[in-house]
């Protein structure tokens, strides 16, 4: 049976409440959990620190990453939860590329 995969691109706001080193443990985090589960990993743009469009609670700052890979359709959904119920990151977004 074939394997099925498809591209997928994510881009997550982190917060800055917890400084440089919390930043970097959640990037590493997610890095290391994507590599894990997908292909083809790669940072495709580190946009950094930037200000945001409106408050998201109480931040006017996040740091922009966007990742892009390849894996079974099962997975963005897993990734996105784990997204969402993680302090430190204020907004993500898994689409289809």
């Amino acid at each position: 049976m074939a394997k099925v995969t498809a591209k997928y691109e994510v881009m997550v706001v982190y917060s800055l409440k917890n400084g440089e080193e919390g930043l970097n443990v959640l990037l590493e985090k997610f890095k290391k959990t994507i590599e894990k589960h997908a292909e083809a990993v790669e940072i495709n743009e580190d946009w950094g620190k930037r200000k945001l469009a409106y408050p998201i609670n109480d931040e006017t700052e996040g740091y922009y990453v966007i990742y892009t890979f390849e894996s079974k359709p099962d997975y963005p959904a897993e990734l996105s939860r784990r997204f969402n119920i993680t302090d430190g990151v204020l907004r993500s977004l898994v689409t289809v590329c």
